[in-house]
C-alpha cells in the first residue's frame, strides 16, 4: 500500500523534473545537430525539436498542441521545416542533443552514476500511469521507444512527465478563460513565467499583442493598473495549478511517496548542477 502523497508533492516533482527537459532548447549542441541537418533559424530547429513525436505536422497541429505560440510565426516554418529533415532525423538529432547537453553540464560522472540510473528508473516508473487521452503531446512522445543508456532514459521521462502535465495545463487555460497571449502575460506575472522579452523571441507575438492581453486582463480584474496580479488574479493562477495537479496526478501516486521524495531530490541535485552550469540564460524569467 503507498503512503498519500504530500501536497502539491506531484508539481515539486515535476519542478524538479521538467527544467532538465528543457535544456536542449537553450543548448548550443542543438544549434549544432540542427544545423548539421540543413536548419538555418532557430524558431524552426525549436519547433522542429518539439514537434517532430507528432510526426510531418503543419502550423494548425502545432498552434493545438503548443496553445501559447502565433499561428503566424507557425506558419512560416510548418510544415516545411520537413522538407529540410524528416521528423525521424530530428528526434534522432534531438536525442543526440540531450546526449551531449547532459554530458556537458553534468559531467560524465554524474551521467554514468547509480544516481542516474535510479532516476531514469523512478521517472520511468511513474511515467506508466500516464494516460493518453486528450494529451496529444504526452501520447505522441509515448509512442518513442525509451532510450538504452540512463541519462537519455531520464530525459526521456522526464520529457514524458513534463507533457502529460503540459497538456494537462492546456485543459486548465481552456477553463480559467486565458488565450495563448493572456496565459503568458498572467504566468509572467507571478514572477515564475519566462520574461516578456523571451516570451515575445520565441512565441511570435508583437508588444501590441501583449498590451492588448494586459488590458483585457485589467478588464477583468486580474492585473492592476502596474500590470501586477489582483487578489483575483492571483486566485486565479494558483487555481490553475491545483487544476493541473488534479489532472497530473496519476503518475505520482503510482510511484508513491517515497518514490516522489526520492526522485524530487535526485532531479533537484541534477537540476543544480545544471543550472550552475550555465544551463539557462540569466534573464529567462522575471517581470522585466
Amino acid at each position: 500500500m503507498t503512503t498519500a502523497l504530500p501536497p502539491r508533492a506531484g508539481r515539486r516533482c515535476h519542478n524538479a523534473l521538467n527544467p532538465l527537459h528543457s535544456t536542449v532548447y537553450f543548448s548550443p549542441d542543438l544549434d549544432r545537430e540542427f544545423t548539421a541537418l540543413g536548419f538555418t533559424d532557430q524558431s524552426a530547429m525549436r519547433l522542429a525539436s518539439r514537434s517532430a513525436a507528432l510526426g510531418a505536422v503543419g502550423a494548425g497541429t502545432v498552434a493545438a498542441t503548443f496553445y501559447n505560440y502565433n499561428h503566424e510565426l507557425l506558419s512560416r516554418h510548418l510544415p516545411a521545416v520537413w522538407e529540410t529533415a524528416s521528423p525521424a532525423a530530428v528526434l534522432d538529432a534531438r536525442l543526440r542533443t540531450a546526449d551531449a547537453t547532459l554530458r556537458r553540464l553534468l559531467g560524465d560522472d554524474a551521467v554514468a552514476s547509480p544516481e542516474m540510473a535510479e532516476a531514469a528508473g523512478l521517472a520511468l516508473h511513474a511515467a506508466q500511469a500516464c494516460t493518453r487521452h486528450a494529451r496529444p503531446l504526452y501520447s505522441a512522445h509515448a509512442d518513442l521507444p525509451v532510450p538504452e543508456e540512463p541519462h537519455l532514459a531520464y530525459w526521456h521521462a522526464a520529457t514524458l512527465l513534463r507533457e502529460h502535465r503540459g497538456d494537462g495545463h492546456l485543459t486548465a487555460l481552456l477553463s480559467a478563460g486565458l488565450d495563448p497571449v493572456e496565459a503568458l502575460v498572467s504566468h509572467t506575472a507571478t514572477g515564475k513565467g519566462m520574461a516578456p522579452r523571451w516570451v515575445l523571441g520565441s512565441r511570435g507575438w508583437r508588444r501590441d499583442d501583449w498590451d492588448a492581453a494586459v488590458e483585457r486582463l485589467r478588464g477583468r480584474g486580474l492585473l492592476d493598473a502596474d500590470g501586477e496580479l489582483t487578489e483575483s488574479g492571483t486566485a486565479l493562477r494558483a487555481g490553475l495549478e491545483e487544476d493541473t495537479d488534479r489532472l497530473d496526478a496519476a503518475p505520482y501516486a503510482h510511484l508513491g511517496a517515497a518514490g516522489v521524495e526520492r526522485l524530487t531530490e535526485l532531479g533537484r541535485g541534477f537540476l543544480f548542477a545544471a543550472a550552475s552550469a550555465g544551463a539557462f540564460p540569466a534573464d529567462l524569467t522575471g517581470k522585466g
